[in-house]
This record gives C-alpha cells, sequence and structure tokens, in this order.
C-alpha cells in the first residue's frame, strides 16, 4: 500500500518523457511480473512497447507527478495511421469495423501494485468515460488477459464467459489464426461455476458489471505469455446504474 495519501491526476501524455514512463510502467508489470517476452521488450531500458504506440493516446494516472496507471487508446484515425487496430491480430473484427458506429480500442492497461484495488483505476474509468462522451464513441473493445497460456486450467473460466457472456451477433468478434480457440473448444460444461469466475481476472470482471461481452473464442498469446478474450462494451446497451458506476471519481 502507498504509504501516505496520494494525490492523484489523470491526463493524456504529453510529452516524450512522459511517453518513456508509460512504458516502463508496463515493462514493470508486463514483463517483470507476468514474464511478457517478444520484439517490443528491450530490457535495457525496460520499456515494453509496439508499434501501435507512436500513434495512440496514452492516459495517464499519476500520484504527485509520478506515473502510477497507463491506459492506451485508440481511435479509428489513429488505427488507420498505425495500419490497423491492435486487436486484428487476434480476432476477426469485422462484425464491429462494418457496423458504421465510432469506435474506440483500449489496450495495455495496468497499475503499479501499489494502487490496486482501489480508486486508481475508477479515476482511469472516469476519465475514458469523459473521452468518450466527447468524441461520441459508441462501441469500446480490447483484448484482456488470464496470465498465463494453460488453457486447460483456465478452460471452466473461458467456458462460463461463453455461456453466460458471450456478444450477440451484431458485435461477435471471432478469434482467428492458429493460436485461436474457437468456440467449440471453450464451450464445455462447467461444473463449478463459483470456482470458475473466481478465476476470471477483475479487470474483465469489472466490465462484465458494466455490461459488457466477450467475443466468440480466445487466443493464445505466447510471446505476452496470456490467454486473451475480446472484451466489447456498446455504451448504447448500458443501463443508467452500469453509466454511472463507469463515470465514478470516487470508490463505490
Amino acid at each position: 500500500m502507498a504509504l501516505t495519501q496520494p494525490e492523484f491526476t489523470v491526463s493524456f501524455a504529453q510529452t516524450e518523457d512522459e511517453h518513456l514512463e508509460a512504458l516502463r510502467l508496463r515493462y514493470d508489470v508486463f514483463v517483470g511480473e507476468f514474464g511478457t517476452a517478444g520484439q517490443g521488450v528491450d530490457h535495457q531500458a525496460r520499456i515494453e512497447s509496439d508499434a501501435f504506440d507512436a500513434h495512440a493516446l496514452h492516459l495517464l494516472l499519476k500520484d504527485r507527478g509520478r506515473v502510477v496507471g497507463v491506459y492506451r487508446l485508440l481511435d479509428e484515425a489513429r488505427a488507420k495511421a498505425a495500419g490497423g487496430f491492435y486487436s486484428e491480430a487476434e480476432f476477426d473484427l469485422a462484425p464491429l469495423l462494418s457496423s458504421g458506429r465510432k469506435l474506440l480500442e483500449l489496450g495495455r492497461s495496468c497499475l503499479h501494485p501499489d494502487y490496486r484495488g482501489g480508486q486508481a483505476m475508477l479515476l482511469l474509468w472516469s476519465a475514458v468515460s469523459d473521452h468518450v462522451i466527447a468524441t461520441k464513441t459508441e462501441i469500446l473493445f480490447g483484448t484482456a488477459s488470464f496470465q498465463g497460456t494453460d488453457t486447460k486450467a483456465i478452460g471452466p473460466s473461458l467456458a462460463l464467459l461463453s455461456e453466460k457472456h458471450r456478444a450477440p451477433p451484431d458485435l461477435r468478434a471471432v478469434a482467428v489464426g492458429p493460436d485461436a480457440l474457437a468456440y467449440s473448444d471453450i464451450a464445455k460444461p462447467v461444473e463449478d461455476r463459483r470456482a470458475a469466475m473466481l478465476k476470471v481476472p477483475s479487470l474483465i470482471k469489472a466490465y462484465l458489471r458494466l455490461g459488457g461481452f466477450v467475443g466468440d473464442g480466445a487466443f493464445v498469446d505466447r510471446a505476452f505469455n496470456s490467454t486473451d478474450v475480446l472484451l466489447i462494451l456498446d455504451v448504447a446497451r448500458m443501463t443508467e446504474s452500469q453509466r454511472a458506476v463507469y463515470s465514478k471519481r470516487t470508490p463505490a
């Protein structure tokens, strides 16, 4: 826990130093904690990056000027400049891309360990909510990860998500590629639903409480040491109570 009361600010990165701070926090979390490898990892500089970073907006949560939380935002114009959305490497986004609605991809979300489980993520969400309102975004989406690639261990959790929270057909992006797990591979009987839900990462559960869905299937990302689902949140389908939670600036 932080030793003193935090003094939070939230803003988009404006300088090269701020961008580097975000990439260093991602390194500490994704590489140091989760064991991420791959071309975007620079152990000497202690940064985790990819080709999308140069085009995205980087939302930063700071405590007394120190970056302690990061969210990466990529809208359609920025994705076009980057050659596509990050999620397209893992999921067929055709239902979203052909919807005619305004899209925003969220990704690379992480918090310093001292700031998890409290106000920090709510502040980031509130800032995302403000951006969604300001830009009239209609659909938010992005990959979210189970740590590790042992699909047998997380199979019941994936099955439960597929059974209870699979996106409706008009939003149902499908996992693709040789490392994809098809819906038929995931949709198995779940004997212990409580245990299966306990293994679902907190970020995924939070978006489900907001009315979010998961795409069809999952993707085993071996370089990132994760198994990914696609989270999809349709702003128009959110209830008023869900909207209120999403835009809160203080803990519930």
